[in-house]
């Protein structure tokens, strides 16, 4: 059993937000840039957590996203739930046919199924928070909030006015006058 990218990078995102959120809104853009992630893909995971009420959206400039809870309210396993991450060892998906769909159930199956039940209570068991914690005692760096310019640092261009004739009989008019 394996954790899909899904999980993965919905705990990464997560952690990152909230790293950051302390400044406000963390826009969804400097995500994807930092954990090379995606924007669309980001946009439907963050979709899925603002659903589940795990992050909150603000609109507008400055806008972006934060926490819909305190960090330590948090677990890694609401967050793999919340974007539809399935936690399951078993080779049936919890159906109880693993030998087909008349066999039933294989010799391992109770087997899977405890893996799961301790999967789910380990997840459920880390917070967000100690996370957080955890790449602080690390030594990432979170950089300072970038200033917010209402000016553009890209350079106005401004329209061509043409001034020639559109049409010959534009030419036409303007060379008889």
């Amino acid at each position: 059993m394996r954790l899909t990218t899904k999980g993965r990078f919905a705990v990464t995102a997560m952690i990152d937000l909230a790293l950051r959120e302390h400044t406000g809104p963390v826009a969804l853009a400097a995500i994807s840039q930092r954990q090379q992630i995606s924007l669309s893909y980001l946009e439907q995971l963050f979709g899925k957590l603002r659903r589940h009420e795990l992050v909150e959206s603000t609109r507008g400039p400055g806008g972006g996203y934060s926490l819909g809870r305190k960090a330590e309210d948090i677990t890694v396993a609401d967050i793999i739930v919340a974007v539809d991450e399935p936690i399951d060892a078993t080779g049936c998906g919890g159906k109880e046919n693993c030998m087909g769909d008349d066999g039933g159930r294989c010799m391992t199956h109770d087997l899977w199924t405890s893996l799961n039940a301790k999967m789910i209570e380990y997840l459920d068991s880390i917070s967000l928070k100690k996370l957080v914690e955890d790449q602080l005692a690390k030594g990432v760096s979170i950089e300072a909030q970038p200033i917010k310019r209402a000016i553009s640092t890209q350079p106005v261009v401004k329209p061509i006015k043409v001034t020639a004739p559109n049409s010959v009989f534009a030419l036409g008019t303007t060379l008889s006058k």
